[in-house]
């Protein structure tokens, strides 16, 4: 094995100024603060830190604050992006969308405070689809899962083609 294979064999690591090139979201609805691994065409492991300043926290609920369902896929899908987005040429008029979620499952509340694990596996590449098994964890517990199916296309394309 060469040097040059060895290097290809480690994990990618991307900061939060890296992931804002990659990503069109922004505050308050960028859920990914680091990625701590990221194997191109294989898969990415993310991370998210919950903080009680979260917008959302105001009103999903006042006297228990819990993390949406809804943003823990949405969570997850942005991993999924930063995964796709290191495997294919785009720039700042591509959009990435969720097109399918299938197998969702909740089995442990995100509070203010945790760390979520976003663990996302490609799956396989198919007319305009990627799809991706998908998992969120906190401390080692599974949090949500989910098959992912995304797309990718340009600003002005039709959405529904």
């Amino acid at each position: 094995m060469s040097a040059s294979d060895n290097m290809s064999q480690t994990p990618i690591t991307l900061d939060i100024h890296k992931i804002l090139d990659l990503l069109p979201h922004r505050y308050p609805i960028l859920l990914v603060d680091r990625v701590l691994e990221l194997e191109p065409h294989k898969r990415i492991k993310a991370l998210k830190n919950v903080s009680i300043n979260e917008p959302f926290f105001q009103g999903h609920f006042p006297k228990r604050p819990v993390m949406p369902g809804v943003l823990i896929l949405e969570s997850l899908a942005q991993s999924a992006a930063l995964l796709t987005f290191a495997e294919e040429q785009h720039d700042e008029n591509t959009l990435y969308y969720f097109v399918g979620i299938d197998g969702a499952r909740f089995k442990r509340v995100v509070e203010p405070g945790d760390q979520m694990i976003l663990n996302v596996t490609f799956e396989r590449y198919m007319r305009g689809i990627w799809k991706f098994k998908a998992r969120a964890e906190v401390e080692g517990v599974v949090a949500a899962e989910a098959d992912l199916m995304c797309t990718v296309k340009r600003m002005g394309e039709d959405a529904q083609k």
